[in-house]
């Protein structure tokens, strides 16, 4: 049996959440199911494996598995189908949030340490790009934006959780 007619089989949807359709091992039928992992990330257990609980729902819904899925505001536990959308490697990290290292506290924007001044870069294609250096911080971001929202598209994140 596939894991999609499997999913079918045990379980329903409600709100970006799973619930048991029959009794499995002591877990009753409609209970919610569902693990916080310490990536941040639910997962499931089907038939003795662990699914990522939103690889599930994606599954349950569109009837296949893109390699990667992204969670549109960024929210791990957000599951809801309408937060969920197929997405290649690049585009998952372009909806990333500001590191927690970073000196500037916003994304795409490090401190050139010999200049004193704020460099933008990002990734596009894979390849890292430049889009200068300023004086002021403001500018700086205004730049970054701007970048992310001309190559990242639906994808740009400007640093926070929406």
């Amino acid at each position: 049996m596939s894991l999609y007619n499997r999913l079918h089989e045990l379980f329903e949807y409600s709100d970006g959440w799973l619930f048991r359709k029959i009794s499995v091992r002591g877990a009753p039928a409609g209970k919610r199911v569902g693990n916080r992992q310490s990536s941040g990330y639910l997962h499931i257990i089907v038939d003795g494996k662990k699914i990522l609980a939103h690889r599930a729902i994606f599954l349950f819904f569109n009837g296949y598995l893109p390699e990667f899925l992204d969670h549109i505001d960024g929210d791990k536990e957000n599951n809801l189908l309408a937060n969920l959308r197929p997405a290649t490697k690049a585009q998952n990290g372009h909806n990333r949030k500001v590191f927690k290292n970073s000196k500037s506290g916003l994304k795409n924007i490090k401190l050139d340490e010999k200049s004193g001044n704020w460099m933008v870069t990002l990734r596009v294609n894979k390849k890292p790009m430049y889009f200068g250096m300023f004086k002021d911080l403001e500018l700086a971001e205004l730049v970054a934006i701007e970048a992310r929202e001309k190559f990242h598209g639906e994808f740009a994140n400007h640093g926070v959780l929406a």
